[in-house]
């Protein structure tokens, strides 16, 4: 009988430095989700092995197990990527809490107004109806549920406008009656970023999309 030995010389190796026992934070996530945007750019892993990773990058309860996920890779480790104490300043790192929930959330402003700004959850759908009103959504510091998500405005007799974080990509497939859609993509679109997609009509009324930049922060 053969006896089959099996090598644990190229499994990865977890090397555990005094912080991974701690427990992870959003920013510490956020962190690494930038770092494997950044490999995921530059080749080193594929859209699938990108996806795995971050699936796993959103289950991890410490430090250590998100460092796991870094550790085979030519990124700028020598920063405190997961360094509890860390601050990435300026950062442009896009925050994700996925979510099972298909729940649309619905936004109305009728001879009035709705905004939605700083630190708000993005679902998946979100249903926005503007009639002789206005509405805002604000997306440059979200949390996204998804890595694509839908956003539809009907905009009637009144308009809505939504800042975007730089990097995003955004796919406009609203239609304007007497009305219009300026929304674009943005000229350097990063991988890591969530899919936008802009969905309704305008029905003598508008809707706009521009991009917040870090200086405008």
């Amino acid at each position: 009988m053969r006896t089959i030995v099996t090598s644990m010389e190229n499994a990865p190796q977890r090397r555990d430095s005094p912080t991974s026992h701690l427990r992870a934070s959003d920013q510490n996530r956020d962190q690494v989700a930038a770092l494997l945007g950044e490999a995921l750019s530059t080749g080193q892993l594929s859209h699938e092995e990108y996806s795995e990773r971050l699936d796993s990058l959103y289950q991890a309860k410490t430090v250590g197990e998100l460092e796991v996920l870094t550790h085979d890779l030519q990124v700028e480790q020598h920063r405190p990527a997961v360094s509890p104490a860390s601050h990435a300043a300026g950062a442009s790192a896009i925050s994700y809490a996925p979510s099972e929930s298909t729940e649309p959330d619905n936004v109305v402003a009728i001879f009035g107004g709705a905004e939605r700004k700083g630190r708000w959850r993005v679902r998946r759908q979100t249903k926005a109806l503007a009639v002789f009103g206005g509405i805002k959504f604000d997306l440059s510091e979200a949390v996204f549920e998804a890595k694509e998500v839908e956003i539809t405005v009907n905009a009637i007799f009144g308009g809505a406008e939504i800042i975007l974080p730089e990097g995003v990509e955004v796919r406009c497939q609203g239609v304007g009656v007497f009305g219009g859609y300026d929304v674009h993509n943005s000229p350097d679109t990063d991988p890591s970023a969530p899919v936008i997609v802009i969905k309704g009509m305008a029905l003598f009324g508008g809707v706009s999309g521009r991009f917040r930049h870090r200086r405008d922060r």
